[in-house]
């Protein structure tokens, strides 16, 4: 079974703002408080604004996303912690990417795990972003990115699908 998901994560009320902003961009509730974006096809259009070169989020081995996609986040980042997160995985093996920004910067990568590679004993990419914007573990050992519900679909499709709802 596969999983594919490209997200911005926030707190519910800085994405409530962000979305206002971008109106392809919708929010889903999570656990613990926060919330997504899934950055679809046209929400990244969006954010990349004027069609500028493609960089890096962040640094390379990231993401390519134009320079508007970057400035956006930290301008949003001001207002509260925000993530970008990427992870593909198909029959148990994949790749997670995460950075996280604050007060205008990026604090926390860009991270980024390769196929078969085991997680680090301070957590995958995503996790290490999520408790950066508060998650922590749920009961019965599950990891961040389990107890706030990113499991709940399995492609940024569902995701934006489930903001429609």
């Amino acid at each position: 079974m596969s999983y594919e998901l490209q997200a911005l994560i926030g707190t519910l009320e800085l994405l409530r703002v962000a979305a206002a902003e971008v109106s392809a961009a919708r929010v889903v509730p999570l656990g613990q408080g926060l919330a997504l974006i899934p950055v679809t096809s046209s929400v990244l259009a969006a954010l990349q604004g004027d069609g500028s070169a493609d960089k890096p989020v962040g640094g390379a081995g990231f993401g390519r996303h134009a320079d508007g996609f970057e400035l956006r986040l930290a301008a949003w980042s001001k207002a509260g912690p925000i993530a970008c997160v990427e992870a593909e995985y198909s029959g148990g093996s994949g790749t997670q990417r995460a950075a996280v920004w604050v007060d205008g910067r990026i604090v926390l990568g860009p991270l980024g795990s390769g196929e078969f590679e085991p997680a680090p004993p301070e957590g995958t990419p995503i996790s290490r972003a999520l408790r950066l914007l508060g998650a922590h573990p749920g009961d019965g050992g599950t990891d961040e990115f389990a107890a706030v519900g990113l499991g709940r679909h399995r492609s940024t499709r569902e995701w934006a699908t489930a903001a429609a709802d």
